[in-house]
C-alpha cells in the first residue's frame, strides 16, 4: 500500500532505525519529508532532523539531528564530565526554556536539574538518554541510560543488540532486557515478533547474532511473542514482559530423557547451573543459554561428582549431556584400568620381594 498524498511524516518518542526509513521511502511519495525529533516533557523538542529521498545512506540507528534554536546539547559521563568525540554519554540539555522541576518531588528535581555554575542564566537538564555525536555534529540517540547494563563484567547497550536483531531480517520487532540471575552476572533475554511464518527459532537467531556481536552480547534466551506489549503512550512496556524463568527454552532439539546413571546426574548438574527445570541429553549447552562463566561452574561441579579430570575444553567439544556422559564413562573406565594395573604391579612387587627374601635365606 502507498500513500501518494502524504507530504510529511514526523517520528518521535522511540529510536528510529534505518529499516523504518527504508519502509517510509518505499510507501510514501518522492516529495515526502520525514521529520525526526528527540524531545521530552521537560523541554520539547530538543533535537530535530529532516530526511528525504536524497538523504545519503544512513546508519543502523538514524540520527536525530541538531539542537533546536536556543538549546545546547552536551554529552556527559556519570561524573558530569564531557565525553570524548565519538564516545557515548548521557544527553544533557542547557537552555532557558526548561520546566522548573517536578511537582512536590524535590529529590528527583535535584537529580534531573543540577545547578549550573557557568552563570549564563541557563538551566541544566539530565535527560537520562544516551547519545553519540557524529563527525558532522549530528546526534544519535542510543536509548535510555537505564538500558545500558553489565553482563559478565562487560558493558552492554541493549539498543545495540536490538538493532542487530532487527537488521538480521528475521524479526519484525525486538526488545532485549537484562535479567538478574542467582550468580549475579545476569543474562540477556530477547523478546521478538517474527517477520513471517513459520518464523525463526532461537537457534537461527543465535547464529545470526553470533556473526554480528561478541559472544557476551548474544542473548541467553529468546521469547517469541505475537506482539510487543505497549503502554498508554504507545511505547514498549518492558515491565509487562514475562520472564522465561526456569522453563526449558524452545530449541530445535526435542527433549530426550536421561538413559544412564551418568546422564541422569549430569542432567541434574546442568539444570542446576543453567537454572532450568529440566535438560535433555541432546540439548546443546550454548542453546540453553550457557556461556563461558557457566561453563566453568558446570565443570567445577562435574569433576568432584564423577571423580574424573575434565578440562573446560571438554564442554565445548562435547556440548550435550550425552556427549559429555560418554567422555566421563570412557575416563572412568580408563581410570579403573589404571587402578587395576597399579594393583597388579603392587602384587608383583610384593611377590618379587618375597622371592628375594627366600633366596637370601
Amino acid at each position: 500500500e502507498t500513500f501518494p498524498s502524504v507530504r510529511h511524516v514526523y517520528l518521535g518518542g522511540e529510536m528510529v532505525h534505518r529499516r523504518d526509513v527504508d519502509l517510509l521511502q518505499k510507501h510514501f511519495p518522492e516529495n515526502c519529508r520525514f521529520g525526526l525529533g528527540l524531545g521530552s516533557t521537560e523541554q520539547a523538542p530538543i533535537l530535530c532532523a529532516s530526511i528525504g529521498k536524497e538523504t545519503p545512506a544512513l546508519r543502523d540507528t538514524v540520527s536525530v539531528g541538531y539542537p533546536v534554536e536556543g538549546t545546547e546539547v552536551l554529552l556527559q559521563n556519570e561524573h558530569g564530565e564531557e565525553v570524548q568525540p565519538g564516545e557515548v554519554g548521557e544527553i544533557v540539555v542547557k537552555s532557558r526554556y526548561l520546566t522548573l522541576g517536578y511537582w512536590r518531588r524535590p529529590e528527583e528535581s535535584r537529580r534531573a536539574f543540577p545547578p549550573n555554575t557557568a552563570g549564563d542564566g541557563k538551566r541544566i537538564f539530565r535527560t537520562g538518554d544516551l547519545g553519540q555525536r557524529l563527525p558532522d555534529g549530528q546526534l544519535v540517540c542510543l536509548g535510555r541510560k537505564d538500558f545500558q547494563v553489565k553482563v559478565r563484567g562487560q558493558r552492554v547497550e541493549l539498543a545495540e543488540v536490538e538493532m542487530a536483531l532487527l537488521d538480521s531480517g528475521l524479526v519484525k520487532e525486538a526488545v532485549v532486557v537484562a535479567e538478574e540471575r542467582r550468580d549475579e552476572n545476569g543474562r540477556l533475554v530477547a523478546y521478538y515478533v517474527a517477520g513471517g511464518e513459520p518464523g525463526p527459532g532461537p537457534s537461527e537467531l543465535r547464529r545470526a547474532l553470533e556473526n554480528k556481536l561478541p559472544q557476551y552480547m548474544v542473548p541467553s534466551a529468546f521469547v517469541r511473542l505475537q506482539a510487543l506489549p505497549l503502554n498508554a503512550t504507545g511505547k514498549v512496556d518492558r515491565r509487562s514482559l514475562q520472564s522465561p524463568g526456569s522453563t526449558r527454552p524452545h530449541i530445535e532439539t526435542c527433549y530426550v530423557v536421561p538413559r544412564t546413571p551418568i546422564e541422569s546426574l549430569l542432567a541434574e548438574i546442568w539444570a542446576e547451573v543453567l537454572e532450568l527445570d529440566r535438560v535433555g541429553v541432546e540439548d546443546n549447552f550454548l542453546e540453553l543459554g550457557g556461556d563461558s562463566l557457566l561453563a566453568g561452574l558446570l565443570i567445577s561441579r562435574a569433576i568432584p561428582a564423577f571423580q574424573v579430570d575434565m578440562p573446560l575444553s571438554d564442554l565445548f567439544e562435547a556440548p550435550t549431556v550425552a556427549q559429555m556422559a560418554l567422555i566421563i564413562a570412557q575416563r572412568k573406565a580408563y581410570k579403573l584400568d589404571l587402578e587395576e594395573l597399579d594393583r597388579m604391579l603392587r602384587e608383583l612387587e610384593v611377590h618379587a620381594e618375597d622371592q628375594q627374601s627366600e633366596v637370601t635365606r
